[in-house]
Formats: C-alpha cells, structure tokens, sequence
C-alpha cells in the first residue's frame, strides 16, 4: 500500500473542550491565520530574491513532506520513502510521465492464452549500481523476501495473486513455492493465481523490486549501497536531506538528463513555499492553501494541481468497545461530518468522500453512502437519532480520542471535525498529533487510539488494491475489521477471469464495507506542487508519481 501521511514538529496533546466548542469559532481561528499567511506569503513572492539562474544547473532540488521510513522495498508503507525509492529502483515494468505501464528491467513480455502465465525478458544490459548483471534470480529473491511471513512485510499483499503467494504468506507453504522462477540470467516466468490484466502495472511498485544479493547494499550507508534504478544514494541526513546521484550503470542511463537529485525534508507547507520563492527548491510536494488564490491569480504556469487516486479517512478503533459493537454509533459519527465544508476550508479543490474507492479507478463505479444526498438538515437529524439511539446525549457524551500526524491541514482538519462533532451530537475528542515516525508505530497501537487519521493511495489503478486492506489479515487493516462474508467475496473477486463480473463482486465488496462503517471516508486526494519554469517534464497521473528520470533542467 502506499500510505499518504505527512509529517514534522513535537507532539501535542489538548481537549477540543478545554479551547473551542463551535464550529464557527474553530473555522474563523483557521481562517484568520490563513489571512495571515496569504500576507506573508505575496510579500514574500514580491520581495523575496531570485535564485542566482547565472551558475549551470546539475541538482533538482525536491520537497519532500517527511522523512522517509526506510529504503528498504519490501518494508516501506510511506509514500516518502517510495518517492525516493522510485528513483534508486526498477522493477520489470515502470511508468511513462502520465501513468501508462512502459518496460522497465525488462525489455517485453508475453502472457499465454490462460492469462496466468507471463514470461519476461530481462535486458542483457540491466545492471546494479556496482556493474554486476541484474539477473532474473534477482527478481526470485526480491518477491521470495517481501511474501516471507518472517519479514512480515507491509506490502505483501501486493503479491498475494502470484501462484502459492496467499498461503506463503500465511506461513503454510515453503518460500521455494512461489510462482516465480528463473528459466535463464535473462528470462523470468511469473505463475499467477487467476488472470489479473492488470499485473504490469502492479510490477511497477516498489514490493516487484529486484534485490541485491547482499543484505549491506541496503543499509543506508551510501558507501555500500547498491540500486538498479537511474539513481543510487549519494548521502542521507536524517531529518534534513537525501541525496541522490545518477547511475551511470543504468541500462539507460543516457536518457537520465539530471546529474543529482536532492530530496528536502521539509514538512511544513508554509516553509516548503518559503523555500521555493527563496530558490531553494525547485519542485514541492505540497502548497499551502492560503497562497493557492494569489498562485492561481499570478503564477499559474508554475501551479500543477490534479486529483489522484488516494482517499484521506478516519479509521475507527473495532477493538474499542463502544465503537466495535454498535453500528449506529459509527454511522452517527460518519453523518455528523459536513464534508462539503470540510473541502471548502481545505481549500485544494478535493472531493467529497461518501465513499472509499475514488473516481476514475480502471473498471469501477465508486459506491457511496445511501444518504449522501440528504440536505444537511436531514444529515443531522438522522446522526442525532442514531447517536441517541447508541445511548449518548448532551448529558452521556460520548469521549474519542483522535490520533494524527503532526501537518498543518491534518491538524485543521482535526480540529474542523472535532468542533463538527461536538455542535453536532455533543461528542468531546481528545486531540493528539505526533511527529510522524512515532505516529506510524502508534497507529498499530490500538490502546492510544479510538478515531486515527489516515489515508490510502493506489499502489496500482485498481479497486481491488483499495478494499483488499479490509481483508482480516491484511498489514493495512489498521482498524481491526473482520467481515469473514466480505473475505469470501473479495476472494471470488481475485478468483474470477472476467473482468465484468470481478467488478460487480468488487463493487458489492465496498458496499459491505460502507454500510459496516469500520472508516470514515472524508474527502479524494489532490496533488499539489508547485514547479520551476526551469524544469520539465511534469505531469500530472493517476498514482501521483513524478520519477525524476522524467524531468529535464534548462542550463541557464
């Protein structure tokens, strides 16, 4: 999966109750400070001074919304660290600057009349970083490693439709058993479950790496590290930068134009800007949304705002009990939310989530709520209902404890919600944000938590990528949910060669899974970046992936 966080500061702990009950006064203290913000930023666009353009350009200089987890492919469940490692890896296949599947390590392929057999030809001249041939056992040991129940990896599920993958991963069948195998150096065949036209795009995420022999390469220390992407680690300062440089042993290292790449950890939006009018980065990752008027008004050609298939949610805690024993409540607490205004104080442009399967997936009409076209004098009625009937009033609040990672539209988004729910229904939430590498272990920790902000992003544009992490076992079931029916239904999905009928299975699946309300879905990603008139190759895709291989720099 690739988890869609972002991360920075201290921790803090604090009661809505004890600072702000309306919602009004939460939006105008929001609001205000965004009035704020948009001053000190146009005075700093108008004043701020240039970068120096006189000197040759060697380095792209990217923001980077969080320190990335780890380096490791068959560990990482953060997209900062695959925003990294998608410059120093390639997998069989990889994408074209606008999302289509183009060879990668591989130079083509063939599937045979069954859809289950594929045979792939690895390039004579695909090499490590090191020099030494990139061969298809590479590829064994890679997938062998991320299925291994002894790793545990995150991502595992990302090959569970490889033939004997399912039952590796659950520990009951050897790691020598899984359908992919090494015919030559250079020719790898890969054995799946059931047909799945959708494996060459899959095989370009991180889980479908390659990996070197020895376990040091991967250490982090760029003295021993060794990749086979277009780039290899040049040097990493925790908390502050890494640092890539091309690899000039990189089967196409010719059409790799940038010489180095160096990745900012900057997590705060507003600095990320700050840095950027300063011509310190080149490209960001994100913008803050008080300057987005004066950026569309002014600097439009440098703005690249698109959607993309990620959906931001609150999970809820199934292993608490008020929350896991009374569907009512969690609807209650899914009704209380007004997400159109939640979008419009945002103010990204994001969509409404009445569901959890975004717009525009390959093959698959999105569900939604039954009651998502209520008026909202509807929407609260109900929700106040339901919540009496769960037993809660004004008088027998019900208490959440809402953990986030330390972002300030994370953080607004929390408090926008929290006053929503406390006008609403009365419920009191206990607000608690953590830098970013302490929340991804906290998430796991279900005693700190009863409501967890969290969000998913498409490893691969396919619905079944969405709904298998409410499977019982899967790593990403944050929440807990078991729903043996929906298993069995998700399994027939996997199971089925027709595309028609895998997609009416998928689409009952999510209905399932809204009408159970394990999450709350609020509102469908956006990317926004912002892109120096100097660099191109820029676009906008489905997966919200900008490789840098991509991306050109002028001169001068």
């Amino acid at each position: 999966m690739s988890t869609i966080l972002h991360g920075t500061a201290a921790p803090l702990l604090r009661k809505l109750s004890n600072f702000a009950t309306s919602r009004n006064e939460l939006q105008n203290m929001i609001y205000a400070r965004a009035a704020v913000g948009i001053a000190l930023l146009a005075c700093m666009w108008s004043c701020g001074n240039p970068a120096n353009t006189s000197e040759p350009r060697d380095v792209l200089r990217r923001g980077l919304g969080g320190e990335p987890s780890t380096l490791d492919p068959a560990a990482a469940v953060d997209n900062f660290s695959y925003e990294v490692m998608q410059d120093l890896y390639e997998g069989l296949t990889t994408e074209s600057p606008t999302g289509e599947v183009i060879p990668g390590v591989a130079s083509s392929w063939i599937v045979d009349a069954t859809g289950t057999h594929y045979t792939f030809q690895i390039r004579s001249d695909a090499r490590w970083s090191d020099g030494r041939p990139l061969r298809a056992q590479d590829f064994v040991s890679g997938w062998r490693r991320v299925v291994d129940p002894k790793l545990g990896s995150p991502v595992a599920d990302n090959l569970r439709l490889i033939k004997g993958a399912a039952s590796i991963i659950r520990g009951k069948s050897p790691l020598t058993s899984l359908g992919v195998y090494a015919v030559s150096d250079n020719v790898l065949a890969v054995d799946l479950e059931q047909p799945a036209p959708y494996l060459p795009q899959l095989l370009t995420h991180a889980a479908a790496y390659p990996i070197y022999s020895d376990a040091i390469a991967r250490s982090h220390d760029p003295n021993t590290w060794v990749s086979n992407g277009p780039y290899v680690l040049s040097r990493w300062s925790p908390g502050t930068t890494v640092e890539l440089k091309k690899n000039e042993s990189y089967w196409d290292h010719a059409n790799v134009h940038i010489p180095r790449i160096e990745f900012q950890v900057v997590p705060d939006e507003n600095a990320q800007f700050a840095r950027y009018r300063a011509g310190q980065l080149d490209l960001t990752d994100t913008i803050p949304a008080s300057a987005i008027a004066a950026l569309r008004r002014d600097h439009s050609t440098e703005l690249l705002i698109a959607p993309f298939l990620a959906t931001a949610y609150y999970g809820l805690n199934l292993s608490n009990p008020p929350l896991a024993s009374n569907v009512k409540l969690r609807q209650a607490i899914a009704m209380a939310i007004d997400r159109k205004q939640l979008v419009a104080s945002l103010g990204f442009g994001q969509a409404s989530a009445y569901g959890f399967v975004p717009p525009g997936t390959w093959n698959y009409s999105p569900r939604s709520w039954k009651w998502k076209d209520l008026t909202d004098v509807e929407r609260i009625s109900e929700a106040k209902r339901l919540y009496s009937e769960a037993g809660y009033s004004i008088h027998k609040p019900l208490h959440l404890r809402l953990l986030f990672n330390a972002n300030p539209v994370i953080r607004n988004t929390a408090i926008i919600l929290a006053g929503m729910w406390k006008e609403t229904l009365g419920i009191e939430s206990e607000l608690t944000e953590e830098e970013y590498r302490v929340f991804l272990q906290s998430r796991h920790d279900k005693t700190r938590w009863d409501v967890a902000r969290l969000g998913f992003g498409a490893d691969y544009n396919d619905a079944g990528n969405f709904l298998d992490i409410f499977r019982e076992h899967s790593a990403n079931n944050d929440v807990g949910y078991i729903n043996p029916s929906l298993d069995t239904v998700l399994d027939e999905a996997s199971n089925t060669a027709d595309p028609q009928y895998r997609r009416t299975l998928l689409e009952t699946a999510e209905q399932m899974i809204l009408e159970d309300y394990p999450v709350v879905p609020l509102y469908f990603f956006v990317s926004k970046r912002l892109v120096k008139p100097f660099v191109h190759g820029t676009r906008s895709n489905p997966l919200n992936h900008i490789r840098s291989k991509a991306l050109t720099l002028d001169r001068n």
